[in-house]
């Protein structure tokens, strides 16, 4: 199913869906492996994944409200970095969830883990370090991120494997390809 459909359908489910969520809960969002997720090996393709991902972001940026919020500001997000490990393969038809939440902050970026799981049984895990833009230049800084939207009901300091991955992943400006 291409992925502009999804994107109506969720913008469309998010209207007529009643349950607000906090920016700190868990999003819960619904798919089906359709004929144009599969590769040539009839399984759900790598990349659609990481298209999948974007879906389900967007999905707890709007039931919260953080969508809005943000862009009311000028401010967007960009991934600028991920990580995905797959464990177990979908196929045509299958349902399944993609639940996504924020694993918390550094000085730089956002970090969110987000789990795509089949009847209780995860299949693929991906971390994705987000960095908030200012349309007008410039990047946001987590702490006015959390200020815009009231601030953190729990402790948003990174799992220390996160905070490794981030160091290790990091391109510095001396590089130059």
């Amino acid at each position: 199913m291409n992925l502009t459909f999804r994107l109506l359908l969720l913008t469309l489910r998010v209207r007529l869906s009643p349950r607000r969520l906090s920016l700190w809960d868990e999003s819960r969002t619904p798919f089906r492996v359709t004929l144009t997720d599969l590769d040539p090996l009839r399984h759900v393709n790598n990349g659609k994944y990481l298209s999948l991902l974007d879906l389900g972001r967007l999905d707890l940026l709007l039931r919260s409200g953080a969508w809005h919020t943000y862009a009311e500001r000028g401010w967007y997000s960009v991934v600028s970095a991920q990580t995905i490990t797959y464990k177990r393969s979908l196929t045509l038809g299958q349902r399944f969830e993609l639940r996504s939440r924020v694993l918390g902050v550094d000085e730089r970026a956002v970090y969110m883990e987000q789990t795509f799981v089949r009847r209780g049984d995860v299949v693929a895990r991906a971390v994705v370090q987000a960095r908030f833009l200012r349309r007008t230049g410039g990047s946001v800084s987590p702490d006015e991120l959390l200020a815009a939207t009231g601030g953190s009901p729990r402790d948003l300091t990174l799992p220390a494997w996160v905070s490794a991955w981030a160091a290790s992943v990091r391109i510095s400006s001396d590089d130059r390809g």
